[in-house]
């Protein structure tokens, strides 16, 4: 059992076909916090709206969730823009999960750190929206070419999750730019609130920087990288990457044959 101070996950995606499910379910069972924040897009309304794909592993990971919150940890619940309609219960809870729609976490160094999901900072959702509903249309395309590619290399014995999209984020000028906008545009709002930090998600670009002398983090998501931000006892943070499935398998049976 992984015992950290605090978890932080964000776009989760569940409901839709490219959520890495599997991977959040193996986490959630192996790891144990005394915090716990769900910053946005967990279950993607949105996507829901046009096609609902839930699979046992889905229906697992919000399981563990629930079930992490009755065994005492101390779940936060901030909506994002996919799950936007759940930002009406801002300030109430659904049994022991509160729901805030920005939140703050006192990190055991000392530092404040502002949670939210970010896509306040997202000019393109915010006013053009439009562009942000054919944004998302070719980034639905790639991750279903992310899943064909996934599942090629994994007949060819290779890792089980290649993603398109992500490759794209780090390559494509226009794309680069817009992360870059968007965490100093994070960063700045921190700042001028008189927090040390911020954590968000929203972009699915894990990040652990400091920016014009914040720090910077964001979780990352749950259909492209499969991270997490885990908060150690001492205050450090870092990014966790879920191992692909294909690795998880060879372990456990290797871990097998050793005890066999």
């Amino acid at each position: 059992m992984l015992r950290v101070r605090t978890l932080f996950l964000s776009d989760v995606h569940l409901g839709v076909r490219e959520c890495q499910a599997e991977r959040l379910a193996r986490l959630l069972a192996a790891c144990r916090a005394d915090y716990l924040y769900l910053l946005g897009d967990i279950v993607d309304l949105q996507a829901m709206h046009r096609r609902v794909c839930w699979t046992a592993a889905q229906n697992a990971v919000l399981h563990l969730l629930l079930e992490q919150a009755r065994a005492g940890v101390r779940v936060t619940f901030v909506p994002g823009n996919h799950d936007a309609p759940l930002r009406a219960y801002d300030g109430g809870s659904f049994g022991q999960v509160r729901v805030r729609r920005e939140a703050v976490h006192h990190g055991a160094d000392g530092a404040r750190y502002l949670l939210l999901h970010g896509d306040q900072f997202d000019d393109l959702t915010r006013y053009h929206r439009w562009v942000a509903w054919a944004g998302d249309l070719g980034y639905r395309c790639l991750n279903r070419g992310s899943h064909a590619l996934s599942a090629l290399r994994q007949a060819l014995g290779r890792e089980d999750h290649w993603s398109l999209a992500a490759a794209v984020k780090r390559r494509l000028p226009g794309a680069v730019n817009f992360v870059r906008d968007f965490e100093l545009s994070a960063a700045r709002h921190g700042a001028a609130l008189g927090y040390e930090g911020v954590v968000c998600g929203h972009i699915h670009v894990p990040a652990l920087k400091d920016l014009e002398g914040v720090r910077y983090r964001n979780c990352g998501d749950w259909v492209d990288s499969a991270s997490a931000l885990i908060e150690w006892q001492d205050g450090r943070m870092e990014l966790h990457f879920a191992p692909p499935l294909a690795a998880a398998r060879r372990r456990r049976a290797r871990l097998r044959a050793v005890a066999g």
